[in-house]
């Protein structure tokens, strides 16, 4: 076991080997869409911790594996069962749990209703150990030309989508009983804004897996959080911590071989704990100087 940890170790800085494995196609795909993803997770994390809506990430990315499951075992396309799997749970948590007292508790009870579809899936699927085993850690090198289209059209009507509701939707996450009142549609913003986060989840699926979606949605949010309170700061942080962590893991993993997964939350969560470090010097800097 320390042979194969210190064989990681030196293969991060291979960069002879990580350059050549960097003029393959499929390599080159697998970091634009790593890009697409860290762009989208980026975008939408701010709005995902303002809703307090983590527990929502991980449901949907779970969920989207019972929808891949279901593809692998029809034998058609993993990433267009994954985004219906996503889009079905996350419109599910967007209308039966609107209420925040209710959705921690819907949530819970739809997830373990689908993993154990996923599990019969699974089970009654082809004999691909390999195809199982990436649905929950990610598989980025096995995007291709398809899967980075499908990513390229996604990422575009995501965001242009965000870019419309965006105000109304902040408003809608940082006071929704004023933003009733102002007659703001939250639920179907919730719905919405529940479909953005369900196809940004589907993706990362693929990129990280079910397992660890978490680290490119809502840890870059977080860490961006912990430096500003600006929507429009955090999200350009955000977006910046989170192409940092999918790229720089793709980068990392090639040489040594080692899961996309691996790098990508040493990366977000060391990016995590410094952001925690200097906010919290910031903060006790301002108080120092505010006189007592």
């Amino acid at each position: 076991m320390i042979d194969k940890l210190s064989g990681v170790f030196s293969g991060m800085f291979d960069f002879s080997t990580t350059a050549h494995l960097m003029s393959y196609d499929f390599v080159q795909q697998a970091v634009l869409a790593a890009a697409l993803l860290g762009l989208l997770a980026g975008a939408i994390g701010p709005l995902i911790i303002s809703r307090q809506m983590s527990f929502a990430v991980h449901g949907t990315s779970e969920l989207s594996l019972t929808g891949a499951a279901a593809a692998l075992l029809a034998g058609v396309g993993v990433g267009v069962g994954a985004i219906a799997g996503s889009v079905v749970a996350a419109v599910l948590f967007g209308i039966l749990g609107s209420r925040a007292r209710e959705r921690d508790s819907v949530i819970a009870v739809v997830l373990s209703f689908g993993l154990g579809l996923s599990v019969l899936f699974l089970w009654l699927g082809p004999e691909r150990a390999g195809s199982k085993f990436s649905l929950l850690t990610g598989q980025v090198v096995s995007v291709g030309d398809n899967g980075l289209t499908l990513l390229s059209i996604c990422t575009v009507g995501v965001l242009l989508v965000l870019a419309a509701v965006y105000r109304p939707l902040l408003f809608a996450s940082s006071d929704p009983e004023v933003a009733v009142a102002r007659g703001v549609p939250v639920r179907a913003l919730s719905i919405v804004f529940a479909v953005l986060l369900g196809i940004t989840a589907a993706f990362g699926v693929q990129i990280v897996g079910a397992l660890l979606v978490l680290s490119l949605l809502i840890t870059p949010a977080a860490a961006a959080a912990q430096l500003t309170a600006s929507p429009v700061r955090a999200t350009v942080l955000a977006i910046v911590f989170a192409e940092t962590s999918a790229v720089g893991g793709i980068l990392l993993s090639l040489a040594p071989g080692v899961p996309i997964s691996t790098f990508v939350t040493a990366i977000s969560f060391t990016i995590y704990l410094v952001c925690r470090f200097v906010g919290a010097r910031t903060r006790n800097r301002r108080r120092e100087l505010v006189p007592a």
